[in-house]
Protein backbone atom coordinates (compact mmCIF):
# COMPACT_ATOMS: atom_id res chain seq x y z
CA UNK A 1 0.00 0.00 0.00
CA UNK A 2 1.18 3.50 -0.77
CA UNK A 3 2.22 6.14 1.68
CA UNK A 4 1.22 9.81 1.60
CA UNK A 5 3.59 11.96 -0.41
CA UNK A 6 4.34 15.31 1.15
CA UNK A 7 3.82 18.28 -1.13
CA UNK A 8 5.21 21.80 -1.10
CA UNK A 9 1.84 23.40 -1.97
CA UNK A 10 0.05 23.15 1.39
CA UNK A 11 -1.21 26.76 1.24
CA UNK A 12 -3.34 26.20 -1.87
CA UNK A 13 -7.09 26.37 -1.26
CA UNK A 14 -8.67 22.95 -1.54
CA UNK A 15 -5.33 21.20 -1.30
CA UNK A 16 -5.06 17.80 0.28
CA UNK A 17 -2.98 14.70 0.60
CA UNK A 18 -1.60 12.70 -2.34
CA UNK A 19 -1.09 8.97 -1.99
CA UNK A 20 0.85 7.09 -4.65
CA UNK A 21 0.52 3.33 -4.39
CA UNK A 22 3.26 0.76 -4.83
CA UNK A 23 1.36 -0.66 -7.81
CA UNK A 24 1.19 2.73 -9.57
CA UNK A 25 4.95 3.18 -9.22
CA UNK A 26 5.52 -0.42 -10.37
CA UNK A 27 3.42 0.22 -13.48
CA UNK A 28 5.42 3.35 -14.37
CA UNK A 29 8.68 1.44 -13.83
CA UNK A 30 7.45 -1.54 -15.85
CA UNK A 31 6.51 0.57 -18.85
CA UNK A 32 9.92 2.27 -18.74
CA UNK A 33 11.78 -1.05 -18.46
CA UNK A 34 9.88 -2.65 -21.37
CA UNK A 35 10.92 0.23 -23.65
CA UNK A 36 14.63 -0.60 -23.27
CA UNK A 37 16.17 -2.39 -26.27
CA UNK A 38 17.25 -5.89 -25.28
CA UNK A 39 14.37 -6.46 -22.84
CA UNK A 40 12.27 -9.36 -24.10
CA UNK A 41 9.79 -9.50 -21.21
CA UNK A 42 9.42 -8.79 -17.53
CA UNK A 43 8.84 -11.31 -14.79
CA UNK A 44 9.79 -14.80 -13.73
CA UNK A 45 8.65 -17.93 -15.59
CA UNK A 46 5.35 -18.28 -13.65
CA UNK A 47 4.49 -14.59 -14.02
CA UNK A 48 5.32 -14.71 -17.76
CA UNK A 49 3.00 -17.71 -18.16
CA UNK A 50 0.23 -15.79 -16.42
CA UNK A 51 1.05 -12.80 -18.63
CA UNK A 52 0.65 -14.92 -21.76
CA UNK A 53 -2.84 -15.87 -20.59
CA UNK A 54 -3.64 -12.20 -19.91
CA UNK A 55 -2.35 -11.22 -23.37
CA UNK A 56 -4.53 -13.90 -24.97
CA UNK A 57 -7.65 -12.34 -23.48
CA UNK A 58 -6.57 -8.81 -24.40
CA UNK A 59 -5.35 -7.61 -21.02
CA UNK A 60 -1.84 -6.61 -20.01
CA UNK A 61 -0.29 -6.13 -16.60
CA UNK A 62 2.33 -3.39 -17.02
CA UNK A 63 3.60 -4.00 -13.48
CA UNK A 64 4.33 -7.72 -13.96
CA UNK A 65 7.91 -8.48 -12.95
CA UNK A 66 8.26 -5.20 -11.07
CA UNK A 67 7.99 -4.54 -7.35
CA UNK A 68 8.10 -1.09 -5.81
CA UNK A 69 8.35 -0.02 -2.18
CA UNK A 70 7.07 3.51 -1.72
CA UNK A 71 8.02 5.64 1.26
CA UNK A 72 7.04 9.22 2.02
CA UNK A 73 9.57 10.77 -0.34
CA UNK A 74 11.58 7.83 -1.69
CA UNK A 75 11.01 4.64 -3.61
CA UNK A 76 12.95 1.43 -4.27
CA UNK A 77 12.22 -0.71 -7.32
CA UNK A 78 13.03 -4.33 -8.17
CA UNK A 79 12.81 -5.39 -11.83
CA UNK A 80 12.87 -9.03 -12.89
CA UNK A 81 13.38 -9.54 -16.65
CA UNK A 82 14.27 -11.72 -19.61
CA UNK A 83 16.89 -10.25 -21.95
CA UNK A 84 17.22 -10.85 -25.67
CA UNK A 85 20.24 -12.94 -26.67
CA UNK A 86 22.92 -10.80 -28.29
CA UNK A 87 22.51 -7.77 -26.06
CA UNK A 88 25.22 -7.32 -23.40
CA UNK A 89 23.44 -8.18 -20.15
CA UNK A 90 25.17 -5.56 -18.00
CA UNK A 91 24.29 -2.89 -20.58
CA UNK A 92 20.64 -3.97 -20.62
CA UNK A 93 20.52 -3.87 -16.81
CA UNK A 94 22.15 -0.43 -16.69
CA UNK A 95 19.78 0.95 -19.34
CA UNK A 96 16.76 -0.47 -17.49
CA UNK A 97 18.02 1.05 -14.25
CA UNK A 98 18.49 4.47 -15.89
CA UNK A 99 15.07 4.34 -17.61
CA UNK A 100 13.30 3.43 -14.36
CA UNK A 101 15.11 6.19 -12.43
CA UNK A 102 14.11 8.79 -15.06
CA UNK A 103 10.49 7.66 -15.37
CA UNK A 104 9.75 7.32 -11.66
CA UNK A 105 11.48 10.55 -10.66
CA UNK A 106 9.86 12.60 -13.45
CA UNK A 107 6.38 11.03 -13.56
CA UNK A 108 5.88 10.09 -9.91
CA UNK A 109 7.94 12.82 -8.29
CA UNK A 110 9.69 10.63 -5.75
CA UNK A 111 13.42 10.16 -5.23
CA UNK A 112 14.51 6.72 -6.41
CA UNK A 113 17.02 5.32 -3.93
CA UNK A 114 17.71 2.06 -5.79
CA UNK A 115 16.68 0.02 -8.80
CA UNK A 116 17.66 -3.63 -8.55
CA UNK A 117 17.63 -5.53 -11.86
CA UNK A 118 17.56 -9.32 -12.00
CA UNK A 119 18.01 -10.98 -15.39
CA UNK A 120 16.58 -14.44 -14.88
CA UNK A 121 16.59 -15.72 -18.46
CA UNK A 122 17.74 -14.98 -22.00
CA UNK A 123 15.38 -15.23 -24.96
CA UNK A 124 16.99 -16.89 -27.97
CA UNK A 125 15.21 -16.35 -31.28
CA UNK A 126 15.02 -19.37 -33.55
CA UNK A 127 17.99 -19.58 -35.89
CA UNK A 128 15.68 -20.87 -38.63
CA UNK A 129 13.58 -17.71 -38.42
CA UNK A 130 16.76 -15.66 -38.68
CA UNK A 131 17.54 -17.38 -41.98
CA UNK A 132 20.36 -19.69 -40.86
CA UNK A 133 20.46 -23.46 -40.85
CA UNK A 134 22.01 -25.60 -38.18
CA UNK A 135 21.46 -27.89 -35.21
CA UNK A 136 18.57 -25.79 -33.91
CA UNK A 137 16.69 -26.29 -37.17
CA UNK A 138 16.62 -30.04 -36.55
CA UNK A 139 15.50 -29.65 -32.92
CA UNK A 140 12.96 -26.90 -33.37
CA UNK A 141 9.86 -29.11 -34.03
CA UNK A 142 10.36 -30.79 -30.65
CA UNK A 143 8.27 -28.92 -28.12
Amino acid sequence: MGVPVSEEHHALPGSGRTIISDSAVAKVAGIAARAVPGVYSLGSAPSRALGAIRDAVGSQDHAAGVRAEVGETQVAVDVNLVAVYGYPLHDVANQVRAAVYRAVESLVGLEVIEVNVEINDVYVASLVKAGTKGALAEREPLQ
